[in-house]
């Protein structure tokens, strides 16, 4: 704009110059004027024309740049008076010296009236301390600083307003505040509406894990307070089907309805509690590197009993590879066993059901079940995973529960896996599990071998104590006829922990039985003193609890307990383990006392 002024100021005075020497010229003496020669005054005339296009070139340039001037000065009033943002120039006292209309209008008062008016009579009275101190800060650093406080417009309408305030000079050498003025009313409701939704979603997650506690707690007492009298029933069951003489056929075939019923009642009950777990994010699994073909060979094991009363023919392939995965090893057999068990129920007389693994998918291993059983509809497919759907079968002959394979899902899920099935009706169904591909070994941890067949370690032979300790006298005396077939075996009974503690040290027997729950001292914490004592520290101490669920079963195992066996036990499996524990107590316990 100065540039434009000086511009002009210029070319008016050459004007002015030029006009003063042609007059000057003219007004010489009459003599001289007619002295002039034709061709000298033509030249005059030229130059005169010249300047005046020149001149009249500059006037063209002036104007133009007067009107350049005006657009900018038009834009920059527009810029400054209709910004999103109030502007206002403040005196050192904090009167306002200047505003534009943004500012007027968000204060309510026409812009002439705001002119000398304190600035801070607009800030609501609490926070009048935090505009001094904003204002205290600016002058002691010199810096730009801002802050947030409640103002109010001349009407009294509050509304939350920034500040951001920076110092300048006038041309007298006067310091003047910057301050830009913002409205954030609106963030600020935005904030509060946030603040109180986290708050509300806070209490939720709260409520939440309240209630999965609740839900966890109801679910072990539940599991608990079914388990213990299941161990009576399937117990006593499956010792009147071994005793001697054999029971009638009439009777053993009321005593494999008593074990139906209450395997499948345990069934539903583990069933429950998995799916219970996982969908509360409860339920942890160990991810490590294993051998797939191990795992297989584990569940062909595990359902022999099965395949030899079904009639169907199960075959596994030959795998010459370990075919490592990422997974959980007793989620893994879980999820395959479920598998294969609905191939082998669901199939048809003499049937066949055949597992292969697929190894040419990029880092995945796929594990196929393939049935030849009824197969699935499309729209039966459609619900296959869904809890408690079981297709139709519900008035069928076959027991199920329509939880396995949801729990199938959320279990390979869980380790990364995906699952999925391709049925075709009375052709059969192939389930397939995919899992991640690893090249990873497992480091596997020293074990001591101990041979699980009592046959081979002569373990009935020898005379030993066994103490159990256990607050249920059904319990108990299911233990005692249990270990009535074994004659070298004393049985010393407590039925709290503090007795337990004092039989104990008093008798060292070979092998101690634990349930947890126990009145007074849990099972845990009599374990923790008899690992203290030198003289009981050495005993293997199996827990059998009611106390099923995964984190009961990993407290357990870390807190020192030999083996943890879940109510209801087979009696095959109970006497299993306790041979286990009786050869591995033979190597650690050389004080042990044998009944003489």
């Amino acid at each position: 704009m100065l540039s434009g002024k000086l511009s002009r100021r210029t070319a008016i005075a050459s004007r002015q110059r030029l006009c003063a020497t042609a007059k000057g010229k003219w007004a010489e003496a009459p003599e001289r004027r007619q002295t002039i020669a034709p061709d000298v005054a033509r030249r005059l005339l030229h130059g005169l024309r010249v300047h005046q296009a020149e001149l009249e070139l500059q006037n063209e340039k002036l104007r133009h740049a007067q009107l350049a001037l005006d657009d900018e000065r038009a834009r920059y009033c527009d810029l400054y008076d209709l910004a999103p943002v109030g502007y206002c120039t403040l005196s050192e006292q904090g009167l306002i010296l200047e505003v534009n209309l943004t500012a007027a209008k968000l204060l309510g008062v026409a812009r002439s009236d705001l002119i000398q008016q304190a600035f801070s009579r607009f800030v609501v009275h609490e926070d009048q301390d935090i505009y001094h101190q904003h204002r205290d800060k600016l002058v002691d650093s010199g810096l730009t600083q801002w802050c947030e406080l409640r103002m109010k417009a001349h009407d009294g309408t509050p509304f939350w307003a920034h500040l951001e305030a920076s110092i300048a000079q006038n041309a007298d050498g006067a310091s003047l505040h910057r301050v830009v003025l913002s409205n954030i009313s609106e963030r600020k409701l935005l904030d509060r509406s946030l603040e109180e939704r986290n708050l509300e979603l806070e209490n939720a997650r709260k409520v939440a894990e309240m209630a999965n506690r609740a839900k966890s707690d109801f679910l072990s007492s539940m599991s608990h307070e079914l388990r213990s009298p299941l161990n009576s029933v399937l117990g006593f069951a499956q010792l009147l089907e071994s005793s001697t003489p054999a029971p009638t056929s009439t009777q053993q075939s009321r005593i494999d309805q008593i074990l139906r019923g209450g395997w499948y009642l345990l069934t539903l009950v583990n069933e429950i509690l998995d799916l219970s777990l996982i969908e509360s994010g409860q339920n942890a699994l160990l991810l490590e590197p294993l051998s797939l073909t191990e795992v297989l060979l584990d569940c062909q094991r595990m359902i022999e009993p099965q395949v030899q009363t079904s009639g169907i023919d199960v075959s596994f392939a030959q795998f010459t590879s370990p075919f490592l995965v990422i997974a959980d090893a007793v989620r893994l057999k879980q999820l395959i066993v479920n598998l294969l068990t609905n191939a082998i129920k669901y199939n048809h007389p003499g049937g066949t059901v055949d597992v292969t693994i697929d190894d040419t998918i990029p880092e995945v291993l796929r594990v196929n079940v393939r049935d030849t059983g009824q197969g699935l509809s499309p729209e039966k497919l459609s619900h296959l995973f869904e809890p408690f759907n079981r297709l139709g079968q519900e008035g069928g002959m076959i027991e199920g529960t329509g939880l396995g394979l949801v729990v199938a899902k959320r279990l390979t899920e869980m380790m990364g896996g995906k699952i999925g099935v391709q049925s075709t009706v009375d052709v059969g169904s192939v389930f397939w599990v995919d899992l991640t591909r690893t090249q990873a070994q497992r480091a596997d941890a020293e074990q001591v071998h101990v041979d699980m067949d009592p046959a081979n370690a002569a373990l009935n032979q020898s005379p030993c104590i066994v103490m159990y300790v256990e607050d249920n006298p059904a319990n108990m005396e299911l233990v005692e006829q249990i270990l009535a077939a074994r004659p070298n075996i004393q049985l010393l009974r407590a039925s709290n922990g503090i007795q337990g503690i004092e039989m104990a040290r008093t008798h060292l027997p070979r092998v101690i039985l634990m349930d947890i729950n126990l009145p007074g001292l849990s099972g845990v914490e009599v374990l923790k003193i008899l690992r203290q004592d030198p003289l009981t520290k050495h005993i293997p101490v199996l827990a059998i609890s009611a106390n099923a669920m995964s984190e009961h079963i990993l407290k357990g195992l870390s807190a020192g307990f030999f083996q943890y066996l879940t109510k209801p036990f087979k009696v095959k499996e109970f006497l299993k383990v306790l041979d286990s524990a009786m050869a591995f107590a033979r190597t650690q316990s050389p004080m042990a006392i044998e009944v003489p």
